[in-house]
């Protein structure tokens, strides 16, 4: 796709649903008993996939225009598949999933794409195996992984690594467990899973950094509505605040507290860029506004990295563009996404001119007045391809990007809405 360089950002816009949201509602509705109706639940190829997993296990989902009808089984109501269940390239798919067929009484495969099965499980793999499901997977903890029967136990531990998905996995095979099953973490991460639990009626606990569940445990099916994902604001608000003469609102989007990190790295860049119109419930919305304005370079530390990790992309985009240094110290867990981001981001942002160094644990970017347009790669990553699409904007020259379909994991309609308020 060739891209031209853009004057400016403007207008009023939504953006699709909350991608982590969406796959724990399909999952929660899924085991609760009863009917839930959803709306806003993003239409993607990761969703999609968790939305297959669970008719193939016999639950009944009917989507119609905005609206996902979830036809609960309950939590031991979930079919054998009679085939391996196939999570394509998405993680949360894969890794929150296994926590749910940990207490089931039937043996499932997971498998994914190519993607998906260099990404590692063994931090899935490791608690749940402690909680006594029975678990075999590829050589090194590599899908595909097979879990079989077992009898949950509660265990209380602690993550090696800050991770929502593993947290996640814990928390959903708790449910299942005679007790209480705690989950501590080192830095917090994003927190979906546990409010979405305890909106559904599980009894669920929040101390600090430690989340209890108490099982065994049934839910009751709740309606409600998906806000827009923030990490997909994360991209067009970046792009209002490095063009010129620009100022956009992305309207009703997520801001959980877990999720806004990359609001405050904004703001400490200086940008002008912030929410407004918060509406509180179990999972708080507002809109999000942006307009142009300097920006200079900040220190990024390793406990701020969990809270911003999909939005790292846009952020080397805007440290690129910013004036001064940034740092970014512990952002290892992008070296295992869909693609290596640090090494993808580099590699395009070298070929415009960006000043951007690594070393080992540590990342450097000085910024530069102007990007050049240029031949990128998408790498087959969603959020490596909307990064560069961004920096393309606001570069002097043409650019191109190869594989754009890939967008489509999380942003179906990226290009087509970037070019409505583009000018």
């Amino acid at each position: 796709m060739d891209i031209i360089p853009a004057k400016r950002l403007s207008g009023e816009i939504n953006v699709p649903g909350d991608k982590s949201i969406s796959h724990r509602a399909i999952m929660c509705g899924a085991i609760a008993d009863g009917k839930t109706v959803v709306s806003g639940i993003l239409d993607c190829d990761d969703c999609d996939y968790t939305l297959r997993a669970f008719k193939d296990m016999g639950v009944r989902i009917e989507r119609a225009e905005n609206r996902t009808t979830i036809y609960g089984a309950g939590p031991k109501g979930l079919a054998d598949p009679g085939k391996p269940i196939n999570t394509g390239n998405s993680g949360t798919s894969m890794r929150v999933l296994s926590g749910i067929l940990a207490g089931q009484d039937f043996e499932a495969t997971l498998t994914g794409e190519e993607g998906l099965s260099k990404r590692p499980m063994k931090r899935i793999i490791d608690p749940l195996m402690l909680m006594g499901s029975v678990i075999s997977s590829a050589p090194g903890g590599f899908p595909p992984i097979r879990i079989s029967p077992g009898k949950i136990k509660a265990i209380d531990y602690t993550l090696p690594v800050p991770s929502a998905q593993v947290k996640s996995a814990i928390l959903f095979a708790g449910l299942y467990a005679s007790g209480r099953t705690t989950v501590e973490e080192k830095i917090r991460s994003r927190d979906h899973t546990e409010r979405m639990l305890k909106y559904f009626g599980a009894d669920v606990k929040v101390d600090g950094l430690r989340v209890s569940i108490n099982g065994p445990a049934k839910m009751s099916a709740r309606d409600f509505g998906v806000p827009g994902d923030i990490s997909s604001a994360s991209f067009l608000a970046a792009g209002a605040v490095l063009l010129n003469n620009s100022k956009i609102r992305i309207s009703r989007v997520s801001v959980n507290p877990t999720r806004t990190g990359i609001l405050n790295i904004m703001s400490r860049m200086g940008a002008r860029c912030g929410a407004i119109n918060r509406v509180e419930g179990f999972e708080p919305y507002g809109d999000i506004e942006a307009e142009s304005g300097p920006i200079t370079g900040i220190d990024i530390n390793e406990n701020e990295i969990p809270g911003i990790i999909d939005e790292l992309p846009i952020i080397f985009v805007l440290a690129s563009l910013a004036k001064g240094r940034t740092v970014i110290t512990g952002a290892d867990e992008l070296r295992v996404k869909e693609t290596d981001r640090i090494a993808s981001m580099k590699q395009n942002l070298d070929k415009m001119g960006a000043k951007m160094s690594i070393d080992r644990n540590r990342i450097v970017i000085d910024g530069v007045e102007k990007l050049k347009g240029a031949r990128l790669k998408s790498y087959g990553d969603h959020r490596t391809c909307m990064s560069m699409a961004m920096a393309a904007l606001c570069a002097e020259g043409a650019s191109s990007i190869d594989d754009v379909e890939c967008v489509n994991k999380s942003f179906p309609g990226f290009f087509k809405l970037l070019e409505t308020i583009r000018s």
